[in-house]
This record gives structure tokens, C-alpha cells and sequence, in this order.
């Protein structure tokens, strides 16, 4: 780890910019001033801007390997068809996993949030592989093992129709005990590696997989991520199998709590925004893959209004179909422009921008270290290049970053104090064998419905009332 000193950057303060010169030492922020004395190595940060590193706080790596083929299909048929394809092998794993980084990092996130699918009998090995490679980027990394207890069909309301499905492949204990184990051997903080407990949501776990997952919790200091109401179809079977929210259930059962990110959040009520909001739950953004599968619009001015923390994921590759964090960035702030009137809500560029990095700090529990460019807190960091030319002319660069089409933006980035992208390009791996790697391992392809899928879309047409 290097000391160095950025001289005469860009950074935003209240509602205007400085420029000023920023000192690294022991991979954190030790001085922010004009002309001050250079520490280790001078770094020239004229024409450019700093921003605290973005948080993609929710992916799912292992879809890149479908990305662009998916059908357009609303969540629960998506999803029948997604469990349809080849089984993942490590190797796709790793690579999609560097992917994943490099691609978070290129668009400005310092930090990734993987609800990672495990490899059915590796699931250790898939959490080691997806680790290893976060390691080798240097991308902070908060791995969620996505968990549950129940059967893809048990994902939808049953109707008027009495519903059997078959048993989870694997039984609960055996899960948590695979979550144990994963949390002693991976889980360092220290070294930019996290785990996380993560059942996948309210539709496919039952309360004693999310109370097991509040225990680990609990004993462990781990946070805890899962998706929540997410399509029309979990609200309604939220009410069949409790009577209730799934957010009021979950306040029973004890799974909200200021370590607590909540991917998408939807459907939700103004009873259950309040919920939130006492809990110091935060909301996970992920507006493309709400559109691309038509899940609707999730109320973000009114959780912000509510003092709900709200940040932003890309969502996995094949239901955005991208990692672009700034893209998402930007169509989660202007979408809400047309769901209400009153503009004085409507999101900012710099507001984004807090969601973005103070928002996802906030969610982790590690606001008082990361997330903001302040004095003690640790030097993950991102540099924009001002003079790109999807960032000029010279007027606002936040809002140029945030409402315009940046590409190529990103000239340096650190995480911990530690150069992992260096003139636009990411230093710590080859990219271009990570490329070849990827085409190799893939082919052009159309996907064809499969009897299964198109069971369960007849199921789900039914209780849908389509």
C-alpha cells in the first residue's frame, strides 16, 4: 500500500466544487486542503473529478453467461427459464465474477454486493472461487450466498388450485451449516472480503431458514441482504402465506435492522414504508431490471421521504443486462420524475451521488468508514476524467456524470488505498484475456421454451388473471 497525494482535484462541496489536494496515508484519507505538502506520490488531479466509490449493492455474477438471451418475461416465468439452462460450472463462476468487477469498477462502484448463486454440491467452492477472483480485481467484495429452503414453484400464489411441490434439494441445516462454514473461512473485512446472510426472499424460504439466518447474524456480526416484493405476484402470495405484509412479517420475525439491505421493495404499502424506516432498513435500487421484467416502479421518492436510507444495484446480467452502475445511477434518479408531480421531490445528481456511496456504506454498517470524502475514512476512491468528451462542455460534472451518457470516464480508482484502475484501465488483471476467455467459453444462441416454462407460465396466467 502506497501513501500519495492528489493535487489539485475536483471535489463537490455543499453546492458547489473546490479544488483542493488530497492525501492518502495507510489507505485512508489523511488531509483535504489546498496546497498541501505531497505525501508519497504525486498524482495530478487537474481536470478531474473525485467521488467517493459507488456501491452496486446488488448482483448476482453468475447471470452474465445469459445476459442479452433471456426472454421478455415478467419475474417468475424469467426465472423458471433462467433455472432452465445449463447448470454453472467453477470456471464460469470465476470469470463472471472478474467481470462483474471490472465492469462495477469501470462505471464508477468501489464495492459489490454478489447475492451469489452457489453451484449445487460446491457451494463452498463456488463462495472461494467468487472470492478469489474479487481478491485478484481488488474490488471491496460483500458476498451473499443466495440461499432457500423451497422449490421454484412454491414462488407463486397458488389460486383457486391446490399446489404440491416437490422438496428443496438440499435440506436447511445443511444450508446454514454450508453459511457457518463460509463465514470462518471467508469472511475478512479487513481484507475487503465480507459475507453476508442472504435468503433469497419471502417467496422461496421459509421463517426458519430467515430465523437461522437472523441466529448467524446475530452471532457473527453479519449483515443480511434478501429480496423483497418485488413483483405483484409475491405480494400476493405474501398475504396467502401469512395474512399479512411480507414487511409486517418480517418485523415479527426480527429480520429488519440497521444492517438490513432490501433489493427492489416494489410492492410496498405506506404502513410498510414507515416499517422501514424505524427499522433503519435501507432499500436496494435496481430500477432496469424492474423495467426490463416488468416488475413496475418501486416508490423511491416516498421511502426517501419516509427517511428510508435508499442506494442502488445493477441487478444480475441477464436481468439489466448490463453492470453499468452509472446507467442504473442515472434511470433511478430521473425515473421518478413521472411518479410525482411535485419536483421539489424529484432526486438531484449530487443526491445520487450521496445515495450512491453513502446510501450503500450506510446499508453495510460501515458509513463511519466508508462513503464520503472526509478525514479517517478509507481511500476508496474514484477519479472522472472532465475532459472525456461525454463530460463536457465544462458546466456541472456531477450532473454531467449522473444525467449524461458517460463512457470511458473512470481514469483511476482505489479501493483501500490501493490502485486498482490506472488511466482508464483496470491494472490488477488482464482484461483482454478476460475478454477472450468469455467469447470463448460462449456461443451465439436463441432460447426455446421449454415444457417446464411453459407449465408454469400457464399456472401463472391463471392466478395472475391473464
Amino acid at each position: 500500500m502506497l501513501d500519495f497525494t492528489i493535487q489539485n482535484v475536483l471535489i463537490a462541496v455543499r453546492d458547489d466544487y473546490a479544488t483542493v489536494d488530497v492525501q492518502i496515508v495507510d489507505g485512508a484519507i489523511a488531509a483535504i486542503a489546498p496546497n498541501l505538502q505531497v505525501i508519497g506520490t504525486a498524482i495530478d488531479g487537474k481536470n478531474k473529478l473525485l467521488l467517493p466509490g459507488f456501491f452496486n449493492a446488488h448482483t448476482h455474477s453468475s447471470e452474465m453467461w445469459q445476459r442479452g438471451i433471456m426472454s421478455v418475461f415478467p419475474l417468475e416465468l424469467w426465472l423458471a427459464e433462467l433455472y432452465d439452462f445449463a447448470p454453472l460450472d467453477p470456471e464460469q463462476v470465476y470469470l463472471s465474477a472478474l467481470g462483474t468487477a471490472v465492469e462495477t469498477l469501470l462505471s464508477g462502484g468501489t464495492s459489490v454486493v454478489d447475492h451469489l448463486v452457489l453451484i449445487p454440491g460446491l457451494e463452498l467452492e463456488t463462495i472461494a472461487i467468487a472470492t478469489r477472483a474479487y481478491r485478484e480485481v481488488g474490488i471491496r467484495a460483500f458476498i451473499a450466498p443466495l440461499i432457500q429452503d423451497e422449490s421454484l414453484t412454491a414462488g407463486m400464489p397458488s389460486g383457486e388450485s391446490a399446489q404440491t411441490h416437490e422438496p428443496y434439494f438440499r435440506t436447511r441445516a445443511a444450508t446454514l451449516e454450508i453459511i457457518e462454514e463460509a463465514v470462518r473461512q471467508f469472511h475478512r473485512p479487513d481484507e475487503g472480503v465480507n459475507i453476508l446472510v442472504a435468503p433469497t426472499g419471502i417467496q422461496l424460504c421459509t421463517d426458519a431458514l430467515f430465523e437461522g439466518c437472523i441466529q448467524l447474524s446475530d452471532r457473527y456480526n453479519l449483515c443480511r441482504h434478501s429480496h423483497l416484493l418485488e413483483t405483484k405476484a409475491q405480494e400476493k402470495l405474501a398475504q396467502q402465506k401469512y395474512g399479512c405484509t411480507a414487511v409486517e412479517h418480517l418485523k415479527r420475525i426480527g429480520f429488519l435492522s440497521d444492517r438490513t439491505t432490501l433489493a427492489h421493495c416494489v410492492w410496498l404499502n405506506d404502513a410498510d414504508i414507515a416499517i422501514l424506516a424505524e427499522s433503519e432498513s435501507t432499500v436496494v435500487h435496481n430500477p432496469l431490471s424492474n423495467l426490463r421484467l416488468g416488475s413496475g416502479i418501486a416508490p423511491i421518492l416516498k421511502y426517501r421521504q419516509a427517511g428510508v436510507n435508499v442506494t442502488f444495484g445493477c441487478d444480475g446480467a441477464s436481468s439489466n443486462d448490463s453492470q453499468d452502475l452509472l446507467e442504473a445511477i442515472k434511470i433511478g434518479s430521473i425515473l421518478h420524475n413521472v411518479t410525482d408531480s411535485d419536483y421539489q421531490h424529484w432526486i438531484t445528481p449530487r443526491q445520487a451521488v450521496e445515495m450512491a456511496s453513502l446510501g450503500g456504506a450506510k446499508g453495510l454498517n460501515i458509513a463511519d468508514k466508508l462513503g464520503s470524502l472526509t478525514v479517517c475514512k478509507q481511500a476508496d476512491l474514484v477519479l472522472y476524467d472532465l475532459t472525456n468528451l461525454s463530460l463536457l462542455p465544462r458546466t456541472d460534472p456531477i450532473g454531467l456524470l449522473v444525467l449524461g451518457r458517460p463512457t470511458n470516464v473512470v481514469n483511476s480508482a482505489w479501493v483501500n488505498g490501493k490502485q486498482i484502475v490506472a488511466d482508464g484501465k483496470v491494472t490488477t488483471i488482464n482484461v483482454d484475456d478476460l475478454r477472450q476467455e468469455l467469447f470463448n467459453r460462449s456461443q451465439w444462441e436463441t432460447k426455446r421454451k421449454s415444457e417446464t416454462v411453459a407449465q408454469i407460465e400457464a399456472h401463472y396466467r391463471t392466478v395472475m388473471g391473464l
